[in-house]
C-alpha cells in the first residue's frame, strides 16, 4: 500500500501527467510525448507527434501541453481562441477550462486566451499565484499565502472563496469549485444538485479533481472517494489502491496507479476510458 505524502512534488507531479476532457482522455508518458484517446471530432486527440512535454490539461474539446521549454502547445477546437498561447513563454503551468486556457507564469502572474463572456480571463492583475484551475466558465488561482482568488460566472456561487485560507490545491468543476487543505481536508463551494460539494467528512487528502457534477479525492493511502452525480457510474472507485493521481472528465473517471497504468469508469460512448493498455504514464523520474 502506498504512503504518500501530502503535499509531496511526486504527488503534484504526477497530477499532470493524465487530464480528461468532456469526452476525451490524455496521458503524459515518463518519455515526454502523449497519448489520448476519445472523441476526436475537433482533433483535440492529435498529440502523437508532441514531445517534451512535461504536464497536460484538457479543456471540453481542446488539449494543452506545457513543453520542457516553459511554452505551450495545443489541438482541438478553438473557436474562441483557446489555442492561442503560441506566444506564451516562461509558463510553469497550465489548466483547460470550458472554452479558455490558462497559464501560470514563473514570476507569479497568470495568462489567459479564448472565451471571456464572464470575465473568466480578466487574471491580469493577479500576483504570488502558485496554482490555477480552469472551470467551465471561472478560474480560479491559488496564491503563496494559501488564500484563494476567482474571476468569471458567479450564478452559484463558485467564486465565493474569499474566506478560504490554507489551502494548497484548487481545482474548477462546471459550477462548483473545491479547494484541499493543508490538513487534507476539502471545502466547497457552488452548485451541489448532485451531492458534488458533500465533501466535509473527508480526510487524509492530497489531491483533487471536479468533474461537471461529481468530485474526486485521492487519499494518502491511495485510495480514492468520490461523490455527486453517478449516473454513468463516474463515482464506482471505491475497489481502487495503488493510486498516485486522479483527472475527472464531464461524466468519467481516471486514475493513474504507482505502476504507470491507468483505470477508468464512467461514459464510454467515445472509448474516452478505453486505457487499460496504457504504460509508463507519469514524468519521468517521478515513476516509482
Amino acid at each position: 500500500m502506498l504512503n504518500l505524502i501530502r503535499g509531496s512534488k511526486y504527488v503534484n507531479d504526477m497530477m499532470k501527467s493524465i487530464s480528461c476532457g468532456y469526452t476525451h482522455t490524455v496521458g503524459l508518458k515518463a518519455d515526454g510525448t502523449v497519448v489520448a484517446v476519445g472523441r476526436n471530432t475537433s482533433g483535440q486527440c492529435d498529440v502523437s507527434s508532441w514531445t517534451d512535454i512535461v504536464a497536460i490539461s484538457c479543456g471540453d474539446f481542446h488539449t494543452i501541453g506545457l513543453k520542457a521549454d516553459g511554452t505551450v502547445v495545443g489541438v482541438g477546437r478553438n473557436t474562441e481562441g483557446q489555442l492561442n498561447t503560441s506566444s506564451w513563454t516562461d509558463i510553469v503551468a497550465i489548466s483547460g477550462g470550458d472554452f479558455h486556457t490558462v497559464g501560470l507564469k514563473a514570476d507569479g502572474t497568470v495568462v489567459a486566451v479564448g472565451y471571456n463572456g464572464h470575465e473568466q480571463l480578466n487574471v491580469s492583475s493577479w500576483t504570488d499565484i502558485v496554482a490555477i484551475s480552469g472551470g467551465t466558465y471561472h478560474t480560479i488561482g491559488l496564491k503563496s499565502d494559501g488564500t484563494v482568488v476567482a474571476v468569471g460566472d458567479n450564478e452559484d456561487e463558485q467564486l465565493n472563496v474569499s474566506s478560504w485560507s490554507n489551502i494548497v490545491v484548487v481545482a474548477g468543476g462546471y459550477f462548483h469549485t473545491i479547494g484541499l487543505k493543508s490538513d487534507g481536508t476539502v471545502v466547497a463551494v457552488g452548485r451541489n444538485t448532485d451531492g458534488q460539494l458533500n465533501v466535509s467528512s473527508w480526510s487524509d487528502i492530497i489531491a483533487i479533481s471536479c468533474g461537471a457534477n461529481h468530485t474526486i479525492g485521492l487519499k494518502a493511502d491511495g485510495t480514492v472517494v468520490a461523490v455527486g452525480y453517478n449516473g454513468n457510474g463516474q463515482l464506482n472507485v471505491s475497489s481502487w489502491t495503488d493510486i498516485v493521481a486522479i483527472s475527472c472528465g464531464n461524466y468519467h473517471t481516471v486514475g493513474l496507479k504507482s505502476d504507470g497504468t491507468v483505470v477508468a469508469v464512467g461514459h464510454n460512448v467515445y472509448d474516452q476510458i478505453n486505457v487499460s493498455e496504457w504504460n509508463s504514464i507519469g514524468r519521468g523520474d517521478d515513476i516509482k
